[in-house]
């Protein structure tokens, strides 16, 4: 089963820079500026990971309850 997790949305600034903008149905939206193309990248994609590895935590604490008949 596919799932999607992100949507991402990348604009250039008319008086320069970039602005991101992440979609999620767990954290909703979130907007990040950065002067480079690069760096803009770089703190989505470490704010997806940080995100999925809280998710990750938060199901291991409470793993799944065998279903009851």
């Amino acid at each position: 089963m596919e799932e999607t997790l992100y949507n991402i949305e990348i604009h250039k600034n008319t008086g320069g820079g970039y602005i991101g903008k992440l979609f999620s149905d767990v954290d909703g939206i979130k907007e990040f500026k950065n002067e480079y193309l690069d760096q803009l990248l770089r703190d989505i994609t470490i704010d997806m990971q940080l995100a999925l590895e809280e998710f990750a935590n938060r199901t291991s604490e409470y793993p799944e309850q065998p279903e009851v008949k």
